[in-house]
């Protein structure tokens, strides 16, 4: 003789079941996520940045991002004002730097502009400042445009560098001897 079949019965949702598995699928997701990501700062609908070419004199504030897009014309100012001063050539910098350096100013809640030692470099600046320092790189990051040394008058060069570094978004490069942090989007790493 045959067991007799079991028919299943389905039963009816349970709103609260459904309600605690979603928390659960929630708070697993939240669990993969890096605790990084929640400690950098939201990006506003509008960022500006403010700086001060220590070589030429030339100081800008450019609000480059505005309406969930970058600016042209901010950008093509910033990318001027951060040119080789010694060339005279301009390099499209890196829009990621942009970002970068608006969290640190965020971060950091300045009121002056980042002062700039360097921005952009020629192959041919590079190649002169590497000969004279074993500090400078022959494949700087300078040359393509992602890369900046500054320091912020405001605020301790030992500040300015432990905020760069807890962002982790790129090398950070610490020169208390010479007054500048060099911040790059490269990356990660530290000297």
């Amino acid at each position: 003789m045959r067991a007799p079949i079991k028919q299943l019965v389905a039963l009816p949702p349970d709103p609260i079941r459904r309600r605690l598995l979603k928390i659960g699928a929630l708070a697993a997701a939240a669990m993969m996520v890096p605790a990084e990501a929640f400690s950098l700062p939201l990006l506003p609908q509008e960022r500006s940045l403010v700086f001060y070419n220590i070589h030429t004199g030339e100081h800008l504030t450019a609000t480059y991002w505005s309406q969930g897009r970058y600016v042209p014309d901010a950008m093509g100012d910033i990318d001027h004002l951060l040119r080789d001063y010694r060339t005279g050539e301009v390099k499209t910098i890196d829009r990621g730097l942009y970002d970068l350096l608006y969290r640190v100013s965020s971060v950091l809640n300045s009121s002056q502009p980042f002062h700039v030692i360097s921005g952009y470099r020629s192959p041919a600046t590079n190649a002169a400042l590497a000969e004279k320092s074993h500090r400078v790189s022959s494949r700087s990051l300078h040359m393509e445009g992602m890369a900046i040394d500054v320091y912020l008058p405001d605020r301790s060069l030992a500040e300015l560098h432990h905020v760069a570094l807890s962002l982790r978004a790129g090398g950070v490069g610490y020169y208390p001897e010479s007054n500048f942090v060099h911040i790059d989007v490269g990356r990660v790493r530290t000297w």
